[in-house]
């Protein structure tokens, strides 16, 4: 018997000790679907880089519990299941896909599938409205666009690819056919677009037959989610009390919107109380063009991976996300209306949001903020065909400096905040694509000087076998991430183009044709120092 199929053998007891239980169970769901998707998946980008995200909500379409992995997609997902209950009436065997930053998507690469689990009694039961919510969302290496990779710099939403509104890929246990045509039609690399799709499937499966096992052993088991949820309320409430209280405001900005050189400010206002985490991005600059626009559940979507930095021991649930409070003018580069481009704003600008929220708790007086981490995702995208004629499409993003804090310095090569994914491993990459990695190093010296000194970046250079379109879409290449308490800043990324054994800079966004031969560095910043240097 299969640990997803097993039983439980003894009932939950009652108390906290019960709900740690439950939590547990329901977080080792969320780790099933993972482990399948992983397994099952095609793509690097997902089997690799593990560039997903598992969650499993109640029938109210509360979070319960989520798996460790992407921070920027996890607090996005209860707008894309509620997109998606708005899609319904549910039946069991539906699955909802979508990818609409404006009906619960992020960014347009992101591919999320909903679907229902329904009671485990008789037929009538089964048919009622469901009980729980098994949610993924896997980023796929290409959904069309104007670019390979499907983060180009773009007018509009419509330049960057295939646009899914809650639709149905699975009606009753039968695939809708057209569904995943239209998917697969809309790709560079339709293969892999189906069999990704084929792994999201197979990690619910995974994950439905685990939570019924949960269900059948102990059929009242998720009528303990108002408690679960009421209790991580009470903690993170708890929390937030040991915290100054009050306000303070802190600014940064994005380089350039990859069109014009001008900066983008991103402001906040962070107030604390004994009952509320809240942040208002009033000054934040206008929606813009060139995808750096990040939708309201990407804003949110950082707003509560702060918190859940400052509550580290708080269930990471809906009772927690109760206590914090997100306010963005519309039309802004944070709360951008449709059909702004949005690409760039789930990888960069998410990132440069958790850098103002950071700085202005620190300016509030909490204690063991760090000190500004590279604060990007160093994206680099390259598509083409191969010897054998072959369409490939690959996508990576590349860890930096992290900030240093007082009493310990910033890691090296670390992916930072919003991203938790892993690099893609040089045998995978050179085995699946027409690239050679000829250069992975530190980037020595590139941390903020400091009492504890920033964490360097990395040197990635890719050799490119063959002709193909690359995109960079990158940030800290002109304001540089910042120290505290008189450490120092880390150092600027830079890209290079090497051709003919000649290096030509290139800015942190940009899309061109490299021909065989033809390589491509990125140096990623480093973090900032912390506390002024120690003389002597």
């Amino acid at each position: 018997m299969t640990p997803a199929a097993g039983r439980v053998q003894a009932a939950v007891p009652a108390g906290p000790a019960g709900l740690e239980i439950v939590r547990h169970q329901l977080a080792a769901v969320c780790d099933a679907m993972g482990a399948t998707l992983m397994r099952a998946a095609s793509s690097p980008n997902i089997k690799e880089r593990l560039d997903f995200s598992c969650a499993v909500f109640d029938g109210d379409g509360r979070l319960l519990a989520q798996a460790a992995h992407i921070p920027v997609h996890l607090g996005a997902l209860p707008a894309a299941v509620a997109a998606a209950a708005a899609a319904g009436p549910w039946r069991p065997g539906d699955a909802v896909l979508l990818n609409d930053p404006y009906a619960g998507g992020s960014h347009l690469p992101d591919l999320t599938l909903v679907t229902p689990v329904f009671d485990v009694g008789g037929p009538a039961q089964r048919q009622a409205r469901p009980v729980a919510f098994l949610v993924s969302r896997a980023h796929h290496a290409d959904v069309g666009g104007m670019a390979a990779g499907s983060l180009p710099s773009a007018d509009d939403l419509f330049g960057e690819g295939l646009i899914l509104p809650p639709v149905r890929l699975v009606d009753r246990g039968r695939r809708v056919a057209d569904v995943w045509r239209i998917v697969a039609a809309n790709s560079r690399t339709p293969d892999a677009r189906w069999s990704d799709l084929e792994a999201q499937a197979s990690a619910h499966r995974a994950g439905e037959a685990r939570l019924t096992a949960l269900l059948t052993s102990e059929p009242a088991f998720l009528s303990r989610a108002d408690a679960l949820l009421a209790w991580s309320h009470a903690l993170a409430a708890a929390r937030l009390a040991a915290l100054p209280h009050g306000t303070a405001s802190f600014g940064d900005a994005l380089d350039d919107n990859g069109r014009t050189a001008a900066p983008l400010p991103v402001m906040v206002r962070v107030h604390v109380d004994g009952r509320r985490l809240a942040f208002d991005f009033a000054g934040s600059a206008p929606e813009t063009i060139g995808g750096l626009n990040a939708p309201l559940s990407v804003t949110r979507s950082a707003a509560l991976y702060v918190a859940c930095c400052l509550m580290p021991d708080v269930p990471i649930n809906d009772g927690l996300f109760r206590v914090v409070e997100v306010s963005a003018p519309a039309g802004s580069i944070v709360n951008p209306a449709r059909p702004a481009a949005v690409a760039a704003g789930n990888v960069e600008t998410s990132q440069r949001i958790v850098d103002v929220l950071l700085g202005a708790l620190h300016a509030l007086g909490v204690p063991g903020i760090p000190a500004a981490s590279q604060g990007t995702m160093n994206n680099l995208l390259a598509g083409g065909t191969d010897a054998d004629g072959r369409p490939w499409a690959y996508y990576e993003t590349m860890g930096g400096g992290g900030g240093a804090a007082p009493g310990h310095a910033g890691t090296s090569g670390l992916q930072v905040h919003m991203t938790n994914t892993r690099n893609t491993p040089i045998e995978a990459l050179e085995s699946a694509y027409p690239i050679r990695v000829e250069t992975y190093a530190v980037r020595r010296g590139s941390g903020g000087s400091g009492r504890w000194a920033g964490g360097d970046g990395v040197v990635r250079r890719l050799r490119f076998l063959a002709p193909a379109q690359v995109t960079l879409v990158t940030e800290r290449r002109h304001v540089a991430p910042w120290g505290l308490a008189g450490g120092g800043s880390g150092a600027v990324g830079e890209n290079r183009w090497w051709r003919a054994g000649r290096a030509r800079r290139l800015p942190g966004k940009r899309t061109f044709r490299v021909g065989a031969g033809d390589a491509v560095e990125v140096r990623s910043p480093g973090g900032g120092g912390y506390g002024e240097p120690e003389v002597g």
